[in-house]
């Protein structure tokens, strides 16, 4: 039985903190795990820019509500779902996770969750988990499932490297360059058809 589990951003829909980067004119915001390999490292950077900029949960939604998942997502998990199980697993947080999770027909999320204050400044995460992605698709093939994994960044190689399957997609030359073993694919077509052939 086979579970196939997705990133989230940059494969189904653009990356919320570069778009929030644009939104708010903050260029140092841009830089995302396809940069920095250390999660934690860079999560804390990010909420002490936040900080010192006075921005909070309500202006980074506000900027979520905007996005649209990217040219044929919603398509491809649509197909996708019609025959596996399909979890999207994210390192972002259910507060920004939601609207996105509605514009994409509502599937299955593992994602993290923010500390927010009363006056809506964020100050922490919690982690579902340590190393989550990687630790999620373990626990899944403990419990009998073979899986399937795609993503773009430094925080998705976990889990490709653990799959029966695993593929990068929409990825940075560097990663593609550092892992030739891992087929990389830039469109839905591409992976769907990669996907299939896994199954097989």
């Amino acid at each position: 039985m086979y579970i196939t589990c997705l990133d989230l951003e940059g494969v189904l829909v653009p990356e919320i903190w570069i778009a929030f980067a644009e939104e708010s004119g903050i260029p140092e915001l841009k830089r995302t795990t396809r940069d920095e390999p250390d999660y934690d490292k860079l999560m804390k950077w990010r909420l002490g820019i936040l900080k010192e900029h006075g921005l909070g949960l309500k202006e980074i939604q506000e900027t979520i509500a905007k996005i649209d998942p990217l040219p044929g997502a919603k398509e491809f998990l649509d197909e996708l779902r019609s025959f596996t199980q399909v979890i999207i697993i994210s390192d972002t947080f259910s507060q920004f996770a939601g609207p996105l999770m509605e514009k994409l027909g509502w599937p299955t999320i593992f994602c993290n969750s923010l500390e927010v204050a009363e006056n809506g400044e964020i100050t922490g995460f919690q982690m579902r988990c340590e190393n989550s992605k990687y630790t999620t698709v373990r626990a899944l093939q403990s419990i009998g499932y073979d899986t399937i994994a795609s993503g773009d960044s430094h925080n998705d190689l976990g889990m490709i490297q653990a799959s029966k399957a695993g593929f990068l997609f929409k990825s940075t030359e560097q990663i593609k360059a550092d892992h030739p073993e891992i087929p990389a694919y830039e469109t839905y077509e591409e992976l769907m058809a990669a996907i299939k052939g896994a199954m097989k």
